[in-house]
């Protein structure tokens, strides 16, 4: 098992370790889930994500090559700005989603998910023939310092980037990348930096008392409440972006066909109409959490479809979920869990309101 380049650190913070990715990663702190969840939409907490790649995508056709492997034209991306956005199969399924920061003219940085760096990149040197590009995956130190007192913290580090909006990102000279960007639904900034600075950087943001040093699992909480999908549950090569319930994320035009990869499929689906859409769900009386792969059921009993993500929601005090189900499915509808039925609310995420810096 492979291990992040401040694992050192986390061991000296007391972490608890597991299986993530093909990494060992801290899955919470000494605080607990609990805590560390609440500490991050109070205060600040500091995630280390070093187990997501970046790659740069740079050359005369950079922009020419993202237009082709994502649904949106990054030709017209302006310089310091990110775009959420996919790599889609010929079939319009989710190979991933992504991050594209345009970072120059010729140059597109891309944060992959650490479960499908290995193929988001081969996905980029297989279209790369006849393209005048070069692709580059980057060792870094990826760190997400999240949180309402995030701006604040970051700049008693040193580091000014008040001036950014969200998904809006900068470069220093000595090459560390900060994005204000998060998977929490808070305020915050994720920042990528060479390895040799990154065990004193991090140092110095866990040794400020706003912060806390906060695991996977809080990191999962959170982006349930916020109502982010996850690559590997709520997102796969089988489902598209118009069943995921992220179609906002391709320009309307390009919605009927265009030069990237899974266009004519993804134009023929949308005309068709989906069968399947992305749901959030609230039991409607006290619960235990519902989780992955519960069976979702209409009122006759028949099978609709499954949670995809479930978890209690500290913020909101109650058990949160997103599911995948028959795309004309409405209330009643109900969760099996251990041979019981759980009636559940359709409730739109997400779960507790997003606080980004627009």
């Amino acid at each position: 098992m492979k291990q992040i380049p401040l694992h050192s650190l986390h061991v000296e913070l007391g972490a608890k370790f597991g299986p993530f990715a093909g990494y060992d990663m801290p899955l919470f702190y000494g605080a607990g889930v609990l805590k560390e969840h609440l500490h991050t939409r109070g205060h600040a907490g500091l995630f280390d994500i070093s187990h997501m790649r970046h790659v740069d995508v740079t050359g005369a056709d950079a922009a020419r090559l993202v237009s082709r492997l994502c649904p949106y034209d990054a030709t017209a991306q302006e310089n310091g700005a990110g775009r959420y956005t996919f790599f889609l199969n010929k079939n319009a399924g989710i190979i991933d989603d992504l991050i594209v920061t345009r970072l120059g003219a010729d140059r597109f940085r891309i944060v992959c998910n650490a479960g499908c760096a290995d193929k988001d990149i081969e996905h980029l040197r297989a279209h790369a023939n006849g393209f005048d590009v070069k692709i580059e995956p980057l060792q870094r130190v990826f760190l997400a310092l999240q949180g309402p007192e995030a701006e604040a913290v970051l700049a008693s580090a040193g580091l000014d980037a008040a001036h950014l909006a969200f998904m809006h990102a900068m470069e220093t000279p000595d090459g560390w990348f900060i994005s204000r960007s998060g998977y929490t639904g808070e305020d915050g900034f994720e920042i990528a930096l060479p390895a040799s600075d990154g065990n004193t950087f991090a140092r110095k943001l866990i040794e400020d008392p706003r912060v806390l040093p906060i695991g996977l699992a809080a990191r999962d909480s959170l982006r349930l409440e916020a109502g982010l999908s996850l690559y590997g549950q709520d997102l796969s090569e089988d489902i598209t972006p118009m069943e995921a319930g992220l179609i906002w994320a391709i320009p309307k035009p390009l919605r009927e066909g265009g030069p990237f990869v899974g266009a004519d499929t993804l134009a023929a689906k949308i005309a068709e109409g989906r069968k399947r859409k992305r749901v959030g769900l609230k039991p409607k009386g006290p619960s235990a959490p519902i989780r992955a792969h519960a069976t979702l059921l209409d009122s006759k009993g028949d099978r609709i479809g499954e949670v995809t993500s479930g978890g209690f929601g500290p913020s909101c005090d109650h058990p949160v979920a997103l599911g995948l189900v028959a795309a004309d499915a409405k209330e009643p509808l109900f969760a099996e869990v251990r041979g019981k039925l759980i009636e559940l609310d359709l409730t739109p995420p997400p779960f507790v309101p997003h606080r980004y810096k627009r």
